[in-house]
């Protein structure tokens, strides 16, 4: 064999060296810096089907998994022509139970292995923890700042108090975000979701036993350093678990559990509120949801893609197994898997902490992604919702209610926050990411703005029942919208190369705004009084609307490595579409109400002919 054929024969698609169709080398093919035309493309297509099989070989005996060739012939034809599986002949024919498995992902999406489910469900719980501290905090903020003789209207005690509330977001913005990414480099996925449990369990628990607000203060940026780690961490192990059909759905049940946190722990709140240690209570119960995922983390498999980036591939299969159906759905991913990541890996070279974090801002592709999940993530605090979440019970108590009808309306808060998050499971891989903020965000603008100026009218049953109404509408908008989407965008849009420390900056942009929010709310509350607090953040909203529709892309039924090719767009070739093309459309169709308005895409497939059957089946 020729130097040249051998070359050929072993080196991993999308490797400076290999050529693809029409002559190209392969990182000129596929620019992922600079993706001008649009087009989504596959590192596959157009490899002519010997030279597929023996890239096939070669990669078998180089990681290892030299028994599962048979199967990783038949995966790699069909990652490359995914929808054109029944037409493969010869000895890489799928059999009819692959054929169906295959099928059935999109006929029957939720048709996946228990497995899978327990891992996501066991990973989610921990957001309880997240949510049920909120409105731990919330309840016991009428209590706590006495007994710490913190309770005076001084400047001196405000802040002291917002610094206590806030105390988790400060610990999770400086320092436990930004220790996920060489965590998450040493101990893996579920190594650090078990460390940051502990970090959810002891001082939760320890915060039920302070005696001055200082050691308060201390439980909970210690609480923090756990929340910010996890935060950063599970979102991303749900998103690489899960297959791209439902990866939105699958991926959102840490904003389901943290809306089930909330909820919970207003109920818990209202059930110990005439115990004479009702504050402590209502702080130490959020250690509850850290012990099941503690107890369960270790029964679920490590992310394959984690262990493919550590070249581990034949324990990446072993994981695959556990989360897909049938083994050519794991060839598939494998090897689909591996020739993106060649390519990001190309581009990328080697790198350190210091380098990464650099390269979220200079290297246009992961920039393009560090602006959309920045914009998501802030949007969550400029939209309000955390106002209601931390503080719902004191602004209760300021327009006029008891303590106790303050915490039943916080309740139903809550059981709102809940229950409405539900619809997000169906709409996030349908609707999208991108159409459900564009949709929620003005409805919450109005909610929000009615809310406030509802608390002008004269105390009474009215006003009572109107303030809860709107705040009930905005948290009905929130749950199926802004409340899923940031931490599940934010942990699909980065590559694998930089998914740890780009998750740990968009969390840290979430929850660093909440503590900033935390701490300066009471003061605003203070100056503009209820409406204006209300009406500041309504108009927070409608900033957030502008930019989501300039700088958020689409990223619903893609699998991680396709939005590489969603995230090559340069941002003026796709702020100027939103301009030119989808605001005209947008008023034909929904002002003018023209039926005929038709929307030209903004993507181009590889292969627009069998995508559209795909979106029908799936709609």
């Amino acid at each position: 064999m020729s130097e040249k054929h051998q070359a050929d024969a072993i080196e991993p698609k999308g490797v400076e060296g290999t050529y693809l169709e029409n002559g190209l080398d392969a990182t000129e093919h596929v620019d992922l810096n600079e993706n001008l035309d649009a087009r989504i493309k596959n590192p596959l297509k157009g490899i002519p089907r010997e030279k597929l099989m023996r890239d096939v070989e070669a990669f078998a005996e180089e990681k290892g998994m030299t028994e599962h060739i048979a199967l990783l012939r038949k995966g790699a034809l069909v990652a490359q022509n995914p929808h054109d599986y029944e037409d493969i002949d010869g000895e890489e024919a799928l059999d009819e139970a692959e054929k169906i498995a295959l099928s059935d992902e999109v006929t029957h999406r939720w048709r996946m292995p228990m497995r899978l489910f327990l891992t996501i469900a066991t990973c989610s719980i921990g957001a309880a923890v997240q949510g049920w501290d909120q409105t731990g905090s919330n309840g016991a903020t009428i209590y706590f700042p006495e007994y710490y003789g913190i309770g005076s209207d001084s400047d001196r005690d405000t802040i002291l108090v917002g610094l206590i509330n806030s105390g988790p977001y400060i610990g999770c913005a400086l320092i436990g975000c930004w220790l996920s990414d060489p965590l998450n480099n040493w101990l893996g996925r579920r190594g650090v979701i078990f460390l940051s449990a502990h970090f959810c369990l002891w001082p939760v628990i320890g915060s039920a036993f302070c005696e001055t607000w200082i050691q308060q203060l201390s439980c909970r940026l210690l609480m923090g350093i756990g929340m910010g780690i996890k935060a950063s961490t599970v979102p991303i192990y749900a998103a690489e678990n899960a297959p791209a059909s439902i990866r939105g759905a699958l991926v959102m049940s840490w904003q389901m559990w943290t809306a089930f946190g909330i909820m919970f722990g207003t109920a818990i709140n209202l059930a110990v509120f005439y115990h004479p240690l009702n504050w402590r209570l209502m702080l130490g119960a959020a250690f509850i949801p850290a012990v099941p995922l503690l107890c369960l983390i270790y029964l679920c498999p490590e992310s394959p893609r984690w262990l493919m980036k550590k070249n581990r591939y034949a324990e990446a299969w072993n994981s695959m197994v556990k989360l897909r159906n049938n083994p050519i759905q794991v060839a598939r991913d494998i090897y689909f898997i591996h020739a993106q990541v060649s390519i990001e890996m190309e581009m990328m070279k080697q790198t350190n902490y210091h380098t990464r974090f650099i390269e979220l801002f200079t290297i246009p592709r992961v920039r393009r992604a560090s602006l959309a999940a920045f914009t998501v993530m802030i949007a969550q605090q400029m939209c309000g919702i955390n106002i209601i979440a931390f503080y719902s019970t004191t602004i209760f108590v300021e327009s006029g209610f008891s303590p106790f009808n303050a915490m039943l309306c916080s309740f139903g808060f809550g059981l709102v926050n809940w229950l409405f998050a539900f619809p997000a499971f169906w709409t996030i891989d349908t609707f999208g990411r991108r159409s459900l903020l564009l949709f929620t965000f003005p409805n919450m603008m109005w909610t929000l703005l009615a809310a406030g100026l509802c608390t002008l009218i004269p105390s009474g049953t009215a006003k009572t029942a109107l303030v809860a109404l709107f705040v009930f509408l905005f948290a009905a908008f929130y749950s199926p919208g802004e409340g899923p989407v940031p931490f599940t965008y934010s942990a699909e849009v980065f590559p694998l190369s930089h998914r740890e420390i780009g998750m740990g900056f968009s969390v840290s942009v979430c929850l660093g705004f909440a503590a900033v929010l935390s701490i300066t709310f009471p003061f605003i509350l203070k100056t503009l009084d209820t409406v204006g607090a209300f009406g500041l953040y309504a108009g927070f909203n409608f900033v957030a609307v502008i930019m989501i529709f300039f700088f958020v892309p689409e990223t619903k039924q893609r699998t991680l490595e396709e939005l590489d090719y969603v995230f090559g767009v340069p941002s003026h070739k796709f702020a100027g579409y939103q301009v030119k093309q989808v605001a005209p459309w947008w008023v034909k169709k929904y002002i003018l109400f023209q039926r005929s308005a038709v929307l030209k895409p903004l993507y181009h497939e590889d292969d627009e002919e069998t995508r559209p059957r795909i979106n029908k089946a799936l709609s």
